[in-house]
């Protein structure tokens, strides 16, 4: 019975830090979290802190902000559970939504001729985001392991861009990636699969749109 008892526990334990792991890297937070890593760790920090504040405030207003606000209130409209939108046929409006947003982000970025290389940023998390909800309409594709990768692509991206060497980052990211994808497979949300493609979309992505050789289209359609 001890012994019984001491593995409920531990099962416990394990699905209350996987709930705090999900809960702490959303897709929400990634594109602030770049930001966030940029300024205070490249040589951006040099930046006038006025500025970093006006961009940090747009991006979490267009990233977390808004679609927290309208994914609840299609909730409530809806009614239903929090646990409902994880069924892939309820995820398509939220995604949509939350595209929607970055859109709104990166036309208010591009008024304020802030540079691509930031403003790419939130083109990759909205690409990502169409590449996730056509996905999810033959297969659920975990977001949160998406956003990731895009983080791991953007470091590898900026590290070709700024020259300096992405080693220590890396290591952490893939750190902090592995811990996610389990969090996921442990609440039971996602498989093994799903949690493996979500970061290969990602990464791909964001090399896609970041990576010096690959994205001169992308820097013609943001100026």
């Amino acid at each position: 019975m001890d012994k019984e008892k001491e593995h409920i526990a531990v099962d416990r334990t394990l699905l209350r830090v996987a709930r705090i792991v999900s809960a702490i890297f959303t897709p929400f937070s990634i594109p602030f979290l770049a930001f966030l890593i940029i300024f205070l760790f490249s040589y951006l920090r040099i930046m006038p802190i006025k500025y970093k504040l006006i961009v940090l405030g747009i991006v979490y207003c267009f990233t977390i902000l808004m679609p927290t606000i309208t994914i609840f209130l299609f909730r409530k409209i809806n009614g239903f559970a929090r646990g409902e939108l994880s069924e892939r046929k309820k995820r398509y409006v939220p995604i949509f939504l939350t595209i929607l947003s970055y859109v709104f982000c990166l036309l208010m970025m591009r008024e304020l001729n802030i540079p691509w290389y930031m403003t790419g940023i939130i083109l990759a998390a909205s690409v990502v985001a169409i590449i996730c909800i056509l996905v999810n309409l033959k297969w659920k594709l975990s977001e949160h392991m998406a956003g990731i990768g895009g983080i791991v692509g953007g470091l590898l991206s900026f590290s070709a861009f700024f020259g300096y060497n992405p080693v220590m980052w890396l290591c952490v990211f893939l750190l902090i990636a592995g811990v996610l994808g389990s969090a996921r497979i442990i609440l039971g949300h996602h498989t093994l699969g799903e949690v493996l493609c979500g970061f290969m979309v990602g990464f791909i992505c964001a090399v896609w749109v970041l990576y010096p050789p690959f994205n001169a289209v992308f820097r013609t359609l943001l100026f």
